[in-house]
């Protein structure tokens, strides 16, 4: 690859040959200038050379030696620049302009590709991304843009622009993946973004002018919701052969995997009539964008200029922060488009607003929440936009979300630690919500033909939840055995709890095993510890204080114990099914009548057993009951409940918060979905943001703070913790 051919003649050269000299050129040792028509020659060819692996990697290794005094990456950006702007002009069938664009785009690929992965330090000095002082700037690039400033918004603007089309689907799906080679950098920085983080190419997206950002935002949205086929693409319109090939297509994973991306759906898609690798793509991008936090020295911080660089390092860590993020904010910001805000302008923020289809975007997501990226999107809109938290809760057709977030539940040792809590987190989030809670009992399930442990007929919603919930708590018991994924589950029932109605009996059931299966671990724990000899008495004569998991499972017995009582306390009437649940299954009660930390709540339910078991003597003079006539009875009595003796608790309500820095959970997680995905072939050896080689199941922490009482409710936040 290194020997140049001498001069050739353009007008009687092969074109593989011309193509050859031209890429040899391009990584040698000798500069031309930007303005050079060299730039044209490269650009305006079929690069069709089939070149195998280890010619590509030579020739990288050889840019890699030569970019430093030609500065050929920072001038092919720049062509790539121009190229885009031409294209912004271009309108009916596609011009020479978009396969000048789609060369520069997969040559940039690859070379940039392969300096982030083989930079020697973090901080990627290798791109060079500036001409040489001999140099002038073009005249179109503004005093003090850089040149990563330049391309950034000529990507963008195209993106944001140009709509997607059968001539544009290539052009459009490229400039992705280069977006995401070039924000790639992001995979040599550490988990926690720091002072020192160099991202030329992603921060020069953050630099752009709001209305840019917004048009970018919605163009990445729309690409999910409308998911374009890839067989309406023209694939021809780069290449003089109708055979999809190349050099710059076939390098395979040793320098430019991604840029294979279209070719692999086109030849390998098996089917998949909804897969969409375009609008696959927009979401990675998005994700990446909204999640991205530029770290920053706060403006009362004063240098420290002393000898101790620990120090140092640390006052810049203590008083950093973070500079906005316009594509987080955004999305915030973003409103339906059918939603008429003339009469609350007093709450548009200055300036324009992005406008979304709510409704369209509903139902992508309710098709798609299989996928893991999804539950991300649907958790950073639910986290981050009032507006459409609100549009979710005022649906009426829940079902079309709640369903596959079920679904994915239910096949938890399928799904990966993190996403199980994304998922609750979601649903956390829902129930903070009375109308949802309510209204989740009102709709009725035909059949849920997913669940095989039983027939699950004319069940709402609302049980099926309280049923998904509980089964995720028998899992984790058995597998995860994480404290904060119990957490979420019990306090997504304890914030349902009020607004149970006609609770099915299998629903119920299981509600009281709950208290039933955590009392056993909490007793095999007590007996436990009895045996170890490390017994301690405390005044109040209980066995405590060497056992945190004790204490953690006593809480978790008062949890529930709550949820039951609120059932009991504010839905009695509306839930004979719970009634009945509790009396089958009364004995498990008994061991804990006097324990301190549960005989008020549990006070509660003997009233309740009292008054439904006197009820139940009274009928059963002429011997043992049905099942079917204890219900009845129960049912009968239920009309004349007025809960009377009853001891009125205030009404739990669980809020989620996320962790004060939320960026060290969610940035490496958006590259780990990136990665698993094939979206981006990366050497996992040089990845700092997260483990090289992470298992499967990587699990995050999930806190809960302190009680607080809120409007005499006694309010609880369960946030992520990073």
């Amino acid at each position: 690859m290194g020997a140049v051919p001498s001069t050739p003649r353009w007008s009687s050269a092969r074109p593989q040959d011309t193509a050859e000299y031209l890429i040899a050129t391009f990584v040698g040792e000798k500069s031309f200038p930007v303005s050079s028509d060299f730039w044209q020659k490269l650009l305006e060819l079929p690069l069709n050379l089939q070149w195998p692996p280890h010619r590509v990697r030579q020739a990288c290794e050889l840019f890699v030696r030569n970019n430093y005094d030609t500065r050929h990456l920072a001038k092919i950006l720049i062509h790539l620049a121009w190229c885009l702007q031409e294209s912004l002009s271009t309108s009916g069938e596609p011009s020479v302009v978009y396969g000048k664009a789609l060369n520069a785009l997969y040559i940039s690929s690859i070379f940039l590709k392969y300096l982030i992965e083989n930079a020697k330090t973090e901080r990627i000095e290798e791109l060079y991304l500036s001409l040489d002082e001999s140099e002038a700037m073009p005249a179109d690039v503004t005093q003090g843009q850089t040149i990563e400033d330049f391309l950034m918004n000529s990507v963008l603007r195209f993106i944001g622009s140009i709509d997607v089309s059968p001539n544009t689907y290539v052009l459009h799906f490229e400039l992705l993946n280069f977006m995401l080679i070039a924000m790639s950098t992001q995979l040599l920085s550490g988990p926690s973004p720091g002072l020192k983080d160099v991202n030329p190419f992603i921060d020069a997206a953050m630099a752009q002018e709001r209305s840019l950002v917004m048009l970018v935002v919605r163009r990445l949205l729309l690409n999910y919701i409308t998911r374009p086929p890839l067989n309406n693409a023209r694939y021809s319109l780069f290449l003089e052969e109708s055979q999809p090939g190349g050099v710059l297509q076939k390098v395979g994973s040793a320098a430019a995997n991604i840029v294979l991306l279209p070719f692999n759906y086109l030849v390998s898609s098996s089917g998949e009539g909804s897969r969409s690798p375009l609008a696959d793509s927009s979401l990675h991008i998005l994700l990446i964008l909204i999640h991205y936090r530029k770290c920053i020295v706060g403006d009362e911080f004063i240098v420290d200029k002393s000898d101790d660089t620990t120090a140092s390092d640390t006052n810049l860590k203590q008083n950093s922060c973070f500079s906005e993020n316009p594509f987080c904010k955004a999305l915030e910001n973003a409103t339906d488009v059918e939603f008429d805000r003339l009469d609350t302008e007093a709450n548009v923020p200055n300036g324009p607003v992005l406008r979304l289809p709510f409704a369209s975007l509903f139902d992508t997501l309710g098709m798609c929440l299989a996928d893991e990226a999804a539950v991300l999107l649907l958790y950073s809109l639910l986290q981050g936009n009032s507006d459409f938290l609100e549009y979710v809760l005022v649906r009426t057709d829940l079902d079309t979300l709640l369903m596959p977030v079920l679904e994915a539940l239910y096949n938890a040792p399928k799904r990966s630690s993190n996403q199980i809590y994304m998922l609750l987190i979601i649903l956390l989030m829902l129930s903070q919500d009375s109308s949802f809670n309510a209204s989740i009992h009102k709709l009725i399930l035909l059949s849920v033909p997913w669940y095989k442990e039983r027939l699950l007929h004319q069940t709402s919603l609302g049980s099926l939840v309280v049923i998904i919930l509980i089964r995720t708590v028998q899992y984790n018991l058995s597998k995860l055995r994480d404290v904060y994924l119990h957490t979420t589950c019990l306090a997504t029932l304890a914030n349902m709890a009020p607004h149970v109605h006609r609770l099915s009996s299998y629903a119920s059931q299981r509600l009281v095993s709950l208290f039933d299966m955590l009392s056993r671990k909490y007793n095999k724990l007590a007996e436990l510890r009895d045996n170890s000899g490390h017994l301690v008495k405390e005044e109040n004569g209980l066995a405590d204080d060497t056992s945190t998991e004790m204490h953690i499972y006593t809480d978790f017995l008062r949890l529930v114990l709550e949820i039951l009582n609120a059932i009991l306390t504010y839905a009695l009437p509306r839930n004979p099914e719970v009634v009945y649940a509790i009396m089958h299954r009364q004995e498990v009660f008994q061991p804990f009548k006097t324990h301190p930390r549960f005989n008020e709540l549990l006070e509660n339910i003997y009233t309740v057993l009292d008054f439904f078991n006197s009820r139940m003597d009274a009928q059963s003079v002429d011997g043992e009951l049905s099942v079917e006539k204890v219900l009845q009875v129960i049912i009968v009595n239920c009309r004349s409940w007025r809960g009377e003796g009853m001891k009125m608790f205030t009404q739990l309500r669980f809020t989620y918060e996320q962790e004060s820095r939320p960026e060290e959970f969610f940035i490496p997680y958006v590259w780990q979905l990136v990665l698993s995905r094939g979206a981006l072939s990366f050497n996992h050896e040089v990845i700092n943001l997260f483990l090289a080689d992470p298992p499967e199941d990587r699990q995050s922490n999930y806190g809960m703070a302190l009680d607080n009482d809120v409007n005499g409710e006694s309010e609880r936040a369960v946030f992520l913790d990073a």
